[in-house]
């Protein structure tokens, strides 16, 4: 009997860590066989590789040793291309999340589209509470193509093209000129721990942590 092999690769964002480990378990219990890859070195030939929170564009010669390749990304590509999709979102006021699984590409979010869906906010999740339902909604996506790939219609992406920018601790910080309610969805992007909320005022830089109050 020939067990297919899936691989993981989470090669940056700790934060996705958990629910690659998650994905995996329930791929075992399938009757798959797994391995979760930090490194591309790690990665061996196989039948699946799904990569999660990887901000580098993956050789060619690393794609060829298995036959899917696959990325989540939560736009509705061709629009949203680039990095942190959902936080720009967010920031713009959306709270239905597109989110997509592609096939990995020579570069980056332009492959064929296996499937989308939506993740739907309500407009009050902080940073812990968003990453949780995205997370959840990745491992979802990608049991769905497993077990229906043989039945999806791959799709060509089309239209118009746009991409985020890659934000930075930059991006956190607070204007004291604004009220809270007018910067609302920008603390709700903010880990408190990596890229806490700040603002400066009197030659002084503040930092702000946020969380719910119980």
């Amino acid at each position: 009997m020939n067990i297919k092999l899936i691989q993981v690769l989470v090669d940056n964002e700790s934060w996705i860590l958990p629910y690659a480990e998650r994905l995996l378990v329930q791929l075992r219990k399938q009757g798959y066989q797994t391995q979760l890859c930090r490194t591309l070195a790690e990665i061996k030939e196989g039948w699946t590789l799904l990569l999660l929170g990887c901000v580098n564009i993956v050789p060619q010669q690393t794609l060829s040793l298995n036959k899917f390749n696959l990325v989540i990304h939560e736009s509705a590509l061709p629009q949203g291309k680039g990095f942190a999709p959902m936080s720009w979102q967010i920031l713009a006021g959306c709270n239905k999340i597109p989110i997509s699984l592609i096939n990995a590409d020579k570069d980056a979010d332009c492959g064929d589209i296996w499937l989308e869906d939506s993740i739907q906010l309500q407009g009050h999740e902080l940073h812990d509470e968003w990453r949780d339902l995205q997370g959840k909604k990745s491992i979802e996506l990608f049991i769905r193509f497993i077990n229906e790939y043989k039945e999806i219609t791959v799709k060509k992406q089309r239209g118009p093209e746009s991409f985020y920018q890659k934000r930075t601790p930059k991006n956190s910080q607070l204007d004291i000129e604004l009220s809270i309610k007018e910067q609302f969805d920008l603390l709700r992007l903010v880990d408190n721990k990596h890229y806490p909320a700040f603002f400066e005022h009197l030659g002084q830089k503040y930092k702000l942590t946020i969380s719910k109050y119980e």
